[in-house]
């Protein structure tokens, strides 16, 4: 999903689309100001050799990823690692409790309000 705010354009997405968006922004950098990637998958559950990142060291836009410390597609140390590739500025927003659908961890609008707060904070 493309948003735009206060004038900037975002790419955003869950899971795939996450993974999507980030490999766009890799490719052509001029297509956002930053991402907001949420359950990145970054490889498949119980395939921790399967990493989907050979993009990271070519994106070049802010990226703030948000991850649940139960998903299955990622632990948050291994995406720690992983971003630590991407030359631009980064944060990972650990969701205490959630699953990869950040199922789990709280009302959907608490996570909500939550990702909200981290996006201006991070992006503004």
């Amino acid at each position: 999903m493309k948003a735009v705010f206060g004038g900037k354009a975002f790419l955003a997405g869950s899971s795939y689309g996450g993974r999507q968006a980030s490999l766009l922004a890799a490719s052509d950098p001029s297509v956002a100001e930053g991402l907001l990637l949420l359950s990145y998958p970054l490889h498949p559950p119980g395939k921790p050799s399967q990493l989907r990142i050979i993009h990271f060291p070519e994106l070049r836009v802010p990226s703030l990823f948000v991850s649940g410390t139960k998903d299955s597609f990622a632990t948050i140390q291994e995406l720690a690692a992983a971003i630590e590739l991407i030359p631009a500025r980064t944060e990972l927003v650990p969701v205490d409790g959630a699953s990869h659908g950040l199922s789990k961890a709280g009302s959907a609008a608490s996570i909500a309000t939550r990702i909200k707060d981290k996006f201006l904070e991070f992006f503004c």
